[in-house]
């Protein structure tokens, strides 16, 4: 029985830059064993366990290990694309995915996912990120502890699992926003959640765009017939695929449901502006043939009733009042100033 060694002391680190990589050879009963790097592409499996490496690099470092390891130019491609979407494809026995976890690092925004990038086999899983994934830091934790994946595929559903786990607060997140823009606007106080609502809008519609094409890579690898992938793991897989469609689906109806609560802001604008629009119009209406006679009686030609009379401006401004509440009358029957 081999010694475990300490989890995290077989991390190598390359040049000036920020590859690291780490192997480590996982027995299939829960252990975990730290390997030299530049052995592990030489290391007998034993029966039952899996070589797992993984390497944090940025985009143009050194890829000479993922050669050394057996990958041919569609597993390069794959592993060191500078943008990435969730996928499964099948190659040469074994897949190439794509999986996408919200990013959960201090200072960045959750909608700004980071990518796992992985080229598995019946005894061999490479990954490689290029920020760090909160989801496979728990799966190491749990290797450290004695609790590794049993197989590839196990791996893989623990992995889409954790991936889901970290989603789910988000989303719980944005629904909790979205349940508070809903009652504001319920009770009148609309005007100053218009920004609110933009972000729950962007950040549902950004985690929705990862999300589906996720749910099928993960169905993909349950349904095709590789022999390395057990019943059971099938059943962790179709499970993980499950709780990502259901995340989906929650991220759809909150995008829905932003929706309404956008198009109800509108209206709410919309009949602020019509109510403003009507005022003006009503008291345009009331002073035009106001304006009129105070214009023909301002006139300098001669005429002009009421010229030699000492009470004429008490009585034309009488006039103009009755006028006005003689309009005012007809406008109200009318149904002019905004009766409902």
């Amino acid at each position: 029985m081999t010694r475990a060694l300490p989890f995290y002391g077989g991390r190598q680190v390359r040049g000036a830059g920020m590859q690291q990589i780490t192997a480590w050879m996982l027995d299939g009963k829960g252990n975990a064993q730290l390997l030299p790097v530049d052995q592990a592409a030489g290391a007998v499996v034993p029966e039952g366990g899996f070589l797992w490496v993984h390497s944090r690099q940025s985009s143009g470092e050194d890829d000479t290990w993922l050669t050394n390891l057996g990958g041919d130019a569609m597993v390069a491609a794959a592993l060191l694309a500078d943008e990435t979407r969730p996928r499964c494809t099948l190659h040469l026995g074994g897949v190439l995915m794509n999986l996408r976890g919200v990013n959960l690092n201090p200072g960045a925004q959750p909608e700004d996912m980071v990518s796992l990038r992985i080229w598995a086999g019946p005894d061999k899983i490479v990954m490689l990120t290029r920020r760090p994934v909160l989801a496979l830091s728990d799966i190491e934790a749990r290797s450290a502890n004695g609790n590794a994946p049993t197989s590839v595929a196990d791996m893989i559903a623990q992995l889409a699992l954790r991936l889901a786990d970290r989603t789910e607060p988000v989303v719980a997140e944005l629904n909790e926003q979205i349940d508070d823009l809903e009652d504001s606007v319920t009770g009148g106080t609309s005007v100053a959640s218009r920004s609110a609502l933009s972000n729950i809008r962007r950040v549902s519609i950004m985690l929705r765009r990862y999300m589906f094409p996720q749910r099928d890579a993960l169905s993909t690898l349950e349904i095709e017939a590789l022999a390395w992938v057990s019943p059971g793991q099938r059943a962790t897989l179709r499970e993980a695929t499950e709780r990502v469609t259901r995340l989906a689906e929650e991220l759809d109806a909150i995008r829905d449901r932003a929706q309404v609560v956008h198009d109800h802001l509108m209206d709410v604008r919309a009949e602020a502006m019509n109510r403003q629009m009507l005022v003006l119009s009503v008291v345009t209406a009331v002073f035009l043939p106001l304006g009129l006679i105070t214009g023909l009686l301002g006139i300098n030609v001669g005429g002009i009733p009421g010229a030699e009379m000492a009470q004429a401006f008490w009585i034309v401004c009488a006039v103009l009042l009755g006028i006005g509440a003689v309009q005012l009358w007809l406008f109200a029957r009318l149904g002019w100033l905004g009766r409902r």
